[in-house]
């Protein structure tokens, strides 16, 4: 069993909306195996596991994936619905489209879209709001529809996608402290919506699992969910993530990093060289991959690609892929074909 790591704040939070349909909160923490006695207890901190275990025995007595913490009722197994429905999707851009227009028909008291972003043309919003929160009080509904949505969008493209930040509908909460490790990025309340950001072109990413797989992550939800993907706390990474935000046409030099990251740029570049790398090699990286995406997933021409990748001349693009790849751009598309 993983640590108990996760505030007591969630047990009342999981079981109000069951509490208020008459549902008594010790049938369901003896279901979910947690001490009836736990129950408003902040120093008895509880596992992933717990949780998990908690809220699928809501589902079980409210019969409501949104547990009983919306005016209206969503069924037990929308969620699973949605997921086979948009799996056949391309690209991660068509799968979110799709399950904003899934929700939006089905159940009545959320209001989901993926919208432009006001803020940076570079970033688009998946708005996931709830028409009404008083019924969710807690905040506990929105907190698990944002981590449902990013972890779902992870898990279709195979990777941790760098998410820009988070907005919430509502102040900041006594346990403002969780989503530090919940969410990725800034975190900014009072907003208009609820949603978070990411960048445009990871709409782009394919969706590589397949019908096999999602029966085995529908099963392992809502633990999935849970789960807080391990942080790679490197200076590569964090250089990385914080490249990932910018159109590659307009990416911000070693300078700017280091001035977001408190550092000075011999600093940056010293931690870098300790890891085994250096800004520019990160640099080419993010563009190599993202290079290879575009010839994977896109039909492009080769001057399009260049151009989105912020390379002046075509030739300059085709020199460099050949340093990364081996191959021309053109030689690595008929390869692989």
């Amino acid at each position: 069993m993983s640590r108990a790591h996760i505030a007591n704040h969630y047990l009342q939070a999981s079981i109000r909306g069951a509490q208020r349909q008459g549902v008594e909160a010790a049938e369901l923490l003896t279901a979910a195996e947690i001490p009836v006695e736990w129950l408003n207890q902040p120093s008895k901190l509880i596992t992933e596991q717990q949780l998990a275990r908690l809220i699928k025995a809501v589902w079980r007595a409210t019969h409501d994936e949104f547990m009983g913490l919306t005016a209206g009722q969503c069924h037990n197994g929308t969620f699973a619905l949605m997921a086979e429905y948009c799996l056949p999707s391309q690209t991660l851009g068509a799968m979110l489209r799709k399950s904003a227009r899934f929700y939006n028909t089905l159940c009545r008291d959320v209001d989901i879209a993926l919208e432009e972003a006001s803020k940076d043309e570079n970033l688009v919003f998946l708005r996931l709001s709830l028409k009404d929160n008083t019924y969710d009080p807690d905040h506990l509904l929105q907190e698990f529809m944002m981590l449902m949505w990013q972890r779902f969008s992870c898990w279709l493209v195979g990777q941790q996608i760098p998410f820009a930040g988070s907005e919430f509908s509502y102040p900041a909460p006594a346990h403002v402290e969780e989503y530090r490790v919940m969410f990725p990025g800034s975190h900014l309340f009072k907003q208009q919506s609820s949603g978070f950001y990411l960048h445009a072109r990871h709409l782009q990413l394919p969706i590589v699992r397949r019908e096999s797989e999602l029966a085995d992550f529908l099963q392992k939800c809502p633990a999935y969910v849970l789960h807080r993907p391990s942080q790679d706390e490197s200076f590569q990474a964090k250089v990385r993530g914080l490249l990932a935000l910018h159109d590659y046409t307009d990416m911000p030099n070693l300078e700017e990093i280091s001035e977001h990251m408190n550092l000075t740029p011999r600093t940056l570049r010293r931690k870098l060289k300790e890891e085994g790398t250096s800004f520019s090699i990160i640099k080419a990286s993010l563009r190599r991959e993202y290079a290879i995406k575009l010839l994977t997933i896109e039909d492009l021409r080769i001057v399009n690609i260049s151009e989105r990748l912020g390379f002046s001349e075509t030739a300059a693009f085709c020199r460099a892929f050949k340093r990364w790849t081996g191959k021309t751009p053109t030689r690595w598309n008929s390869d692989r074909r």
